[in-house]
């Protein structure tokens, strides 16, 4: 059985490449954007005309676009690709985006740099972005890159505040029970953990 947020495409892997490489710098100039709008102090009149401007980009931009979700869409030689991904999306300008490694040892982990766009408390990191990263490190781990997996339950230790800045994130499998996977993680700054993470992701029965 098929699961509709996953699109088969014939599309060949080289055509995939490129099309992620001439997208990406679009998504890293908005994500520029997003944090030059929470910290610009221009005056009224600069305000209503980049908005304008902006405006303008994104009818450009709607001239084509795809309807509903982007969705994880594959093609015939194993390539996938979830651009619009909140976590690790390579045109969603919204995503940081992380690019999690995968060691042989099982260890997974990601590194990257929270701004703007990501504070909740004065100068930290939003406890709910430092969830949702977690949650598709995890996530991400659970997979193996071999099967689905979502997130059953995820609980979270906030063991002191994450500032702003790079973080890393490192998740591992801790066991295994049918279609359970276990799974525990941490996120944390140079000074080391600031949040700790374990969660339970169930392999669903219309992938078994």
């Amino acid at each position: 059985m098929s699961h509709p947020v996953f699109v088969h495409e014939d599309v060949p892997t080289a055509e995939v490449d490129r099309l992620e490489a001439l997208h990406r710098p679009l998504a890293d100039s908005v994500r520029e954007l997003v944090d030059a709008t929470i910290r610009t102090t221009v005056d009224d009149e600069e305000v209503h005309a980049v908005r304008a401007e902006v405006d303008a980009l994104v009818a450009r931009l709607r001239a084509r676009q795809l309807d509903g979700p982007a969705g994880v869409r594959y093609n015939s030689e194993a390539r996938s690709w979830s651009w619009g991904n909140a976590v690790v999306g390579q045109r969603n300008a919204v995503a940081p985006p992380l690019r999690v490694v995968h060691e042989p040892d099982g260890l997974a982990h990601a590194e990257t740099v929270l701004g703007a766009a990501y504070e909740g408390p004065p100068g930290m990191v939003h406890g709910g972005v430092a969830a949702m990263l977690l949650d598709h490190v995890m996530g991400e781990t659970a997979s193996a890159f071999k099967r689905v997996t979502f997130t059953g339950t995820l609980t979270m230790r906030y063991v002191r505040s994450t500032p702003l800045g790079p973080v890393r994130i490192e998740s591992r499998i801790a066991r295994e029970e049918g279609r359970k996977v276990f799974v525990v993680a941490t996120i944390g700054d140079p000074d080391g953990v600031t949040v700790e993470a374990d969660g339970v992701f169930i392999v669903p029965r219309w992938a078994t």
